[in-house]
């Protein structure tokens, strides 16, 4: 049995990229080129403390419902306010405002869907393809968050991110529909 660790290296990290999130979003207001590296900074902290807590909470054996709880909603608030910072000041915007659609409505979708199953004590779990979602998205977010500071240091920046920030929504299509598919056979039981 799997004791709650809520002060475990593994939850704190859960914490702190929950707390990083706010601090991303008020960077992305602080003028200038820093505010942009200070976001891309906090942002990529948050984004390896994804891959940290997951992996230090198996190794050394860890793992908490706490942390099973808190670390897809910390993704998902990364990604998802990262993302309507960046429409909200301009970076993602005509076309490209499709690929964060479609990737915000795939977390919620796959929420709700997971919430339901889990009430009927069905476990779908996390495909090694949605980890490379979560990967991708996370990537194009990084570069997004540089903007102009980024294009000036390396040209094309931007657009290398809404490029990756399409093939995530991609990605991002397969894996919602995957996970329809898998809850196909519980939705349909009534």
């Amino acid at each position: 049995m799997m004791k709650s660790h809520a002060l475990s290296l593994p939850n704190v990290l859960t914490y702190f990229r929950i707390a990083a999130v706010p601090m991303v979003a008020a960077s992305m207001y602080v003028e200038g080129d820093s505010g942009r590296w200070l976001a891309f900074g906090l942002f990529l902290v948050a984004s390896v403390t994804d891959y940290l807590d997951g992996y230090l909470a198996r190794a050394w054996k860890q793992q908490s419902a706490l942390g099973r709880m808190l670390d897809p909603i910390a993704d998902k608030l990364l990604v998802a306010v990262s993302l309507l910072v960046l429409t909200g000041e301009g970076t993602i915007g005509g076309w490209s405002l499709w690929a964060a659609v479609i990737i915000l409505m795939r977390e919620i979708f796959v929420s709700g869907l997971r919430e339901f199953l889990a009430e009927l004590k069905v476990s779908v779990p996390v495909t090694w393809l949605a980890k490379w979602k979560t990967a991708a998205q996370l990537v194009a977010i990084g570069f997004l968050l540089t903007g102009e500071a980024g294009d000036n240091l390396i040209p094309g920046t931007s657009l290398v991110g809404l490029t990756l920030l399409w093939a995530a929504a991609l990605v991002t299509l397969y894996t919602g529909y995957d996970y329809l598919r898998a809850g196909l056979v519980h939705l349909m039981d009534d």
